[in-house]
């Protein structure tokens, strides 16, 4: 759908789909912070998205089997238990995430705060995460599966951050190689990983 900016004039394309998270279909998703700003570099912010993320598993009925959270960015591989609009689900969760590290900036670092506010027509507001619903596709191959999994824990790896998956300790990548405690356990639904 091409959409013109009633402001500047300019105009692009905006995807238009109904995100319907299948049940039984995994889906993997990622998530940008706006112009890749480094907002997750921090372990408060980290831990921010780690809580938002276990209630959002709390709400929706979905698992979790990988996830890794660089500074920049969040990957996550869920497969949903029931037919749900996880748009709706995680939108909500990115929006838990955000208001609190928005709320930090304006006290703790407000310099940052002319970069990340945008108008939009007559609206005012000030960006987290990059606009749109991120990077996601459904999965039906187990095979991808695992693959996915695996390029979800290297991302540290090959970023030069750790030198193996589970040294990042923001990664399901420790849960995978039985290190415990860990932010967030994963759901041992795999039917490929644990049988």
């Amino acid at each position: 759908m091409r959409i013109t900016h009633p402001v500047t004039g300019k105009s692009y394309f905006r995807k238009r789909r109904k995100r319907i998270g299948e049940k039984g279909q995994a889906r993997e998703l990622t998530f940008s912070c706006y112009k890749r700003f480094q907002f997750l570099n921090r372990d408060r912010t980290r831990k921010w998205f780690i809580d938002a993320l276990s209630e959002a598993r709390n709400e929706a009925t979905f698992d979790l089997w990988a996830y890794v959270i660089m500074p920049e960015r969040v990957h996550l591989l869920v497969c949903p238990r029931e037919n749900v609009e996880l748009g709706r689900v995680f939108g909500s969760m990115k929006e838990a995430v955000a208001r609190p590290a928005i709320q930090f900036l304006e006290v703790n670092a407000p310099q940052w705060l002319t970069r990340i506010t945008v108008c939009e027509g007559k609206r005012t507001r000030r960006r987290f995460w990059q606009p749109g619903g991120g990077y996601d596709r459904n999965v039906v191959k187990l095979a991808t599966v695992q693959k996915m999994i695996d390029y979800i824990h290297m991302n540290p790896v090959r970023r030069g951050l750790v030198e193996r998956p589970e040294d990042w300790h923001w990664s399901s990548a420790r849960w995978y190689a039985g290190i415990r405690p860990v932010p967030i356990e994963i759901d041992a639904t795999i039917p490929m990983i644990h049988e």
